[in-house]
């Protein structure tokens, strides 16, 4: 039993630090490749290297691999919050991670439907990545969410994931619903088609690279305030930033850990309402009626 005991907290503690190690990695990262700047820099995200490729060069940058290093985070987080559950129970991480996929299934639930009930990983992967490449900020890196070339890629695929399941009403009421309710509106129905992934990116992108843009200035305008104000006192005194004491702090509080899970919410909540209100069950239904019947009608020939 100790035997089993030692090598349980073996594997918490190799779990652990699967999960740090990615996030530490990042912080080194930044650390020996981002330059020395005199004052608050606003800059997009390093390009560490750059892939030649046929086409066009392939560019590698902070947020792909802030992107990478929060995907396995996050895999050594779920390892470790699914390690030594059983049905008895007993463990918190258990307790946590049944809460967890309970809440998320009640969400995909309510938002979608019993027939989308299989999205409940998806949507929480889209929460967990959304949230956690936001809150990568309170450690000093450049947040993935503020790129928006990655959030295109998760919006890109959401709409890969409309489009299929609007094609599951089939390719003629696909095509027909462009000209909906009347044949004139088909130009202004294709540009909404093409308008729901580039909103859903915008829309992430924007608000979380507004937030540490605003941070940035405000903080700048705290250090202005401190230099005139205590600029003419002698010694370390003139300058100590006293009002970026507390002040940014505060602003994190909304701009790093309330508006970044808010984001990472609406995302999924979008995804979830694009994804369920495209898919034209009525015709769906019908369709599988009538393979259903082309069926029976092919075993009962053949046993005839």
């Amino acid at each position: 039993m100790k035997e089993k005991s030692f090598k349980f907290r073996i594997i918490d503690a190799l779990l652990i630090i699967g999960s740090v190690l990615p996030i530490a990695f990042a912080i080194v990262l930044r650390v020996l490749t981002n330059p020395e700047a005199d004052g608050i820099v606003i800059t997009g995200a390093n390009i560490f290297f750059t892939v030649k490729m046929p086409i066009q060069d392939m560019p590698i940058t902070e947020s792909q691999v802030n992107s990478w290093c929060v995907i396995v985070s996050l895999f050594f987080i779920c390892l470790y919050l699914t390690h030594g559950i059983s049905e008895k129970g007993g463990l918190r991480r258990q307790m946590i991670a049944e809460w967890i996929v309970e809440k998320t299934d009640d969400l995909v639930k309510d938002n979608m439907g019993d027939f989308f009930k299989s999205f409940s990983p998806f949507i929480a992967g889209v929460l967990g990545l959304s949230a956690f490449s936001s809150l990568i900020t309170l450690v000093g890196l450049y947040p993935p969410t503020s790129d928006l070339n990655v959030v295109a890629g998760w919006a890109l695929l959401v709409f890969i994931l409309i489009t299929y399941y609007k094609l599951k009403g089939g390719v003629l009421g696909y095509l027909k619903s462009f000209t909906q309710p009347f044949a004139a509106f088909t130009p202004f129905n294709i540009i909404s088609e093409f308008a729901t992934p580039v909103s859903m990116s915008f829309r992430h992108y924007g608000n979380i690279l507004s937030g540490s843009v605003i941070a940035a200035l405000v903080a700048a305008g705290l250090t202005g305030v401190s230099n005139m104000i205590l600029g003419r006192l002698p010694g370390l005194l003139g300058e100590f930033p006293l009002f970026r004491v507390g002040i940014p702090a505060v602003l994190s509080l909304y701009f790093d850990i309330f508006s970044g899970a808010l984001q990472a919410f609406i995302f999924a909540m979008l995804t979830m309402l694009n994804i369920s209100s495209a898919f034209p069950m009525d015709d769906w239904l019908k369709r599988m009626d009538k393979k259903r019947a082309k069926k029976e009608k092919q075993s009962n020939k053949k046993s005839a």
